[in-house]
């Protein structure tokens, strides 16, 4: 009897590396980053989920107290007084400052729209872990949402410090307008810093117990309570710190904003050139505070 050899069926070389085999088969790695063109087209996709969800978060936030959504106004109004009776009243700082209040109340809303971005962007990732790992979406909409839930809760505030300025007497003026592209510069600043707190805080969530002491820190040096205009006058610091104390952009957002709205405030009292750093500032954390959280993208909710 002859004996039939049969050959054996092809089978795929254990030695194939799996990167070749993926891409012979189109398969794609899941969760992968995509390129940065593509990441801005998918948040841009998603836009409306974005500011649905920072609304959803800004009507829930007092939705269990008595006076819900007054807080929205109360709280900076409190930390104001509790502002001037401290520093304006035991302090002094008001000596030499025409319309303190104003200057004080627009100094405080302005810095807590800042302060409540950081402090939200921080927890963007670590305290939403359930909806990162349950659903497919960009992760920078995260943070970009809390601080547009800041911005809304800082546009409650506005409408309450313009009564405050109409009942000092300062008059409504076209330099009010001002505060538009203001807002649209520090909203892009705020959301930039907010992205990279949010990939810091990812990986190690303790940085949100440090935050409040850091932002403290820097709420103190921005002038929210005091002129930096009058201090670096009369002071006799070096250069270099008046320059950094002028430049602060949290400082530079407060007093460009003052500017727009109390006609006592002039430009002499601004820095030079704010409208440059104002916008170098927005540009360098958006569009760099962008680009560092959407490199780690693939590593959120993981681990």
């Amino acid at each position: 009897m002859s004996q039939v050899l049969h050959t054996p069926p092809t089978s795929v070389a254990p030695t194939d590396d799996p990167a070749a085999l993926a891409a012979r088969y189109g398969l794609t790695v899941s969760g992968a980053r995509p390129t940065l063109p593509e990441y801005v087209r998918q948040l841009w996709a998603r836009r409306h989920f974005i500011t649905a969800f920072a609304t959803a978060k800004l009507t829930a936030q007092y939705s269990q107290a008595k006076l819900g959504q007054l807080w929205q106004v109360m709280n900076p109004l409190l930390n104001a007084a509790v502002y001037y009776f401290i520093f304006g009243v035991l302090l002094g700082t008001k000596r030499g400052v025409p319309d303190f209040v104003p200057f004080l109340v627009t100094g405080v809303f302005v810095w807590t729209f800042t302060q409540s971005s950081i402090m939200a962007g921080t927890r963007a990732i670590s305290g939403s872990l359930g909806l990162v790992r349950a659903l497919h979406f960009p992760r920078a909409a995260l943070p970009v949402s809390y601080a547009i839930q800041q911005l809304q809760q800082l546009l409650f505030s506005m409408a309450a410090l313009v009564v405050i300025l109409l009942g000092f007497g300062v008059p409504v003026s076209a330099s009010w307008l001002l505060v538009v592209p203001i807002l649209v510069l520090q909203f892009v600043f705020n959301a930039g810093v907010a992205m990279i707190m949010a990939r810091m805080g990812a990986k190690t969530p303790d940085i949100a117990q440090l935050m409040p002491f850091v932002l403290r820190t820097w709420m103190y040096v921005s002038g929210v309570m005091w002129s930096i205009a009058s201090t670096v006058k009369h002071s006799h610091m070096p250069h270099w710190a008046m320059v950094a104390l002028e430049s602060n952009p949290a400082a530079v957002y407060i007093d460009l904003t003052r500017y727009a709205l109390i006609d006592s405030f002039h430009a002499h009292q601004l820095p030079h050139h704010v409208w440059a750093l104002a916008t170098g500032w927005a540009l360098l954390a958006g569009v760099g505070g962008f680009i560092y959280f959407w490199k780690a993208e693939e590593t959120y909710g993981r681990g």
